[in-house]
């Protein structure tokens, strides 16, 4: 299995460059409502929980667990066609939200729900897209 991905250059926006930006510095910037305290996954001006405006970038850990995952043998477009197999995956960061994301390995086999990973950046641009690999030496919690 490849680790090597296709790493399609994201739209970056005034609300989301300091997202991309942080992440071309290999930091993983969320947002948190003032308000209410959700932390937010996708990055926004608003929170989607109680509609407030006030939200504020915090750094996260950057850790979390698999929360779901499947090997994908079929690549959906002509740049994943190439890549395949690959890991997509749903994280469950630390600070609490789930992130649709790929985590890189060489066997799909050493993946299990609950195990932990850690973000890594691929460069793309002049940014850089998140992604995640198993803790080395971590097991599954369940």
């Amino acid at each position: 299995m490849s680790t090597e991905l296709p790493v399609p250059e994201p739209v970056v926006t005034p609300e989301t460059a300091p997202y991309w930006a942080a992440a071309a510095e290999g930091r993983l910037l969320l947002t948190r409502c003032a308000d209410c305290g959700e932390v937010i996954w996708y990055p926004r001006s608003w929170c989607p929980f109680c509609s407030s405006d006030s939200v504020d970038w915090v750094e996260a850990s950057g850790r979390g667990t698999v929360y779901s995952w499947t090997t994908v043998r079929r690549g959906p477009a002509p740049a994943y066609a190439g890549a395949t197999p690959y890991v997509l995956a749903y994280v469950e960061l630390d600070e609490g939200p789930r992130v649709l994301t790929n985590i890189r390995t060489e066997d799909p086999g050493d993946i299990a729900i609950g195990r932990p990973v850690e973000v890594v950046f691929d460069p793309v641009g002049e940014t850089a897209l998140p992604r995640f690999r198993l803790i080395a030496g971590a097991g599954s919690d369940g």
